[in-house]
């Protein structure tokens, strides 16, 4: 433990931890400091100037985000000088910000935008020349440099959490902008197209690529028939978007939000994940008993694909060959359902709701189609714009009563649900493959080992007698770590979870944003992943292989569990993209 020092804020005496920040000891005093460029453990630059504070003895303010502590230290958070100076420093960004906040997505949501309120800040004070740009426009996001304020914690996350590092800063001075080397599109350079960058940003200078209107479009055209389903996480995230706590498992009201705005049929991405863990369990054994590649390696990120396959596709063959969730979703509801109930394929149009939007970037990867010249999934939204589109049509979404999925592909276990946080691939696995392999029910049905948020979790499972050595990954740079033991041989495992966003989909790059003053003091992850294992805990059918729904489904059109159907409608292939 520190040692504790004591320092005067605002005239107050008070003991804080020793070795720590100005900004982190006023907020173990509970004082408020404003920051904007400051992202905890991320970015720590001191660079926006929006935290400076007075320091008895500094001639100058000093950005309180990096200036340490020391005993006897005396701190003004609020002088005249300190809001003169942050009511300053907020005016200069706003004279060359595209100040069209009404219209901005981040509206209402904006740290810039709350920062100017507070100070009474004048948008105007400072006219003269503003910077101009094209956007950068990408199938999952989109690029306006003209909001953007510098801050550089999009860098950051690309960089530390993400280790992709395909932006900077370029230029200099007033000319200064974020981007790729040699002003380049996220198009032109290994971006795994994961999204953090975007939970990073705090105003609307990074934003998915919204298809709420082409969505709609389908949607109000009855010669259509339209059908959704939703990602596990996306449940846990979207009642944030009206004012919930964080972790609330809104379900029952999404589902309900979903019939209102008018499609003909919500299913369950959950059920596409119970389906996923019977070919990618059924794989995996085949794989451990027969002499197959080891370690397999889930698929179901699809910022993770992109990452092996253009920076390790050495790899590749690990992979597993299912395609994700959402993919098998789309593929059933095309090959199978649309045949059951005489649907037409280019009457029928699928959506998928993910908390991700490299989920947009997928739609349109090669081997995806289970019917010919026609995509598994047609778009994709994130849980930010189903929340708008909900509000788009005037759904009183807090009110709404709890409703349930329609049947044939929207039953699910909770095996199925725990997809959405880093492990579930891997626990709902291990549900299925020891039980199946054991002949035998599980002694116990949780696998505590391979839970939390942890960046990186080992353990020893130990199936039909013989153990099992599994890894879970979550975020990027976890992911490089595992290569690197793979590459140099310095560890081995059977089976490997790897899922591209730190603490895996319920922080996705598709989810709702919120400020660093949430992120720097809040697990967002843990609390939407304990709502996950809370349902887990309560369910009634809590392993994949024990789904009804799925059960069926192999009787009616599959057969088994990697059959010859299985692998044309429900698996794909890669692709090595090393530049």
């Amino acid at each position: 433990m520190a040692e504790k020092v004591t320092i005067k804020i605002n005239g107050k005496d008070y003991q804080v931890d020793g070795g720590i920040t100005v900004l982190e000891a006023c907020k173990q005093a509970g004082i408020k400091i404003p920051t904007l460029c400051y992202l905890k453990d991320v970015n720590e630059i001191g660079a926006c100037r929006v935290c400076v504070v007075e320091v008895k003895g500094a001639r100058n303010l000093v950005a309180s985000c990096v200036y340490p502590v020391s005993n006897g230290l005396e701190v003004c958070t609020n002088s005249a000088r300190v809001i003169k100076s942050r009511k300053t420093t907020i005016e200069l960004l706003l004279s060359n910000h595209n100040q069209e906040c009404t219209s901005c997505v981040r509206s209402n949501n904006c740290e810039l935008q709350k920062l100017a309120y507070e100070y009474g800040c004048d948008g105007h004070k400072y006219e003269g020349e503003k910077q101009r740009f094209e956007e950068d426009v990408t199938d999952y996001l989109v690029r306006d440099n003209s909001k953007c304020v510098l801050c550089r914690r999009c860098i950051s996350v690309c960089k530390k959490r993400q280790s992709v590092a395909v932006i900077g800063a370029n230029d200099r001075g007033f000319n200064t902008n974020i981007g790729c080397t040699f002003g380049k599109s996220l198009n032109e350079v290994p971006c795994v197209a994961c999204g953090q960058c975007i939970n990073a940003c705090p105003t609307g200078a990074l934003r998915e690529r919204d298809n709420i209107d082409d969505v709609l479009k389908h949607v109000f055209d009855k010669d259509k028939f339209v059908v959704v389903a939703p990602a596990p996480s996306v449940r846990v995230a979207l009642g944030e978007e009206f004012g919930m706590p964080i972790g609330t498992n809104v379900e029952g009201k999404m589902i309900a939000a979903l019939r209102r705005i008018g499609f003909d049929r919500v299913f369950d991405v959950n059920f596409a994940a119970d389906l996923t863990i019977m070919e990618e369990g059924t794989e995996f054994i085949h794989r451990l008993t027969e002499g197959g590649v080891l370690p397999m390696i889930t698929s179901c990120s699809p910022g993770w694909i992109n990452y092996i396959e253009q920076y390790y596709p050495e790899f590749l063959p690990n992979l597993s060959t299912c395609k994700s969730p959402q993919q098998m979703y789309g593929a059933t509801v095309k090959a199978y359902y649309a045949s059951k109930f005489g649907i037409p394929l280019d009457k029928l149009v699928v959506v998928s709701i993910m908390p991700c939007v490299a989920k947009k970037k997928e739609l349109k990867r090669p081997y995806q189609s289970a019917v010919k010249s026609h995509k598994d999934v047609d778009y994709s939204l994130t849980t930010r714009e189903l929340a708008r589109m909900i509000k788009r049509m005037g759904i009183d979404f807090v009110n709404l009563p709890d409703e349930k999925c329609d049947s044939i592909l929207g039953e699910a276990s909770t095996a199925g649900f725990l997809f959405g946080a880093t492990g579930g691939v891997m626990e709902a696995a291990l549900r299925t493959v020891k039980e199946v392999v054991e002949k035998k029910p599980l002694d116990k049905i949780d696998f505590e080992a391979v839970r939390g948020t942890e960046g990186i979790k080992r353990a020893t499972v130990e199936v039909a007698g013989k153990p099992v050595r599994v890894c879970v990954a979550s975020g990027i740079a976890n992911a490089k770590i595992i290569m690197e033991e793979m590459k140099n041989g310095t560890a081995a495992y059977d089976f490997i979870e790897i899922m591209c966003c730190p603490g895996g989909c319920v922080n996705g790059g598709g989810q709702p944003q919120q400020p660093a003053s949430v992120q720097n003091s809040v697990d967002i992850r843990a609390l939407r992943a304990k709502a996950m294992y809370t349902a887990d805990e309560k369910g009634v059918i809590r392993k994949s292989h024990e789904n009804p729904e799925i059960i069926a489904l192999y009787k009616d059109f599959y057969g088994e569990p990697n059959s010859h159907l299985a692998h044309e409608c429900l698996h794909t292939k890669y692709i090595n993209r090393k530049r």
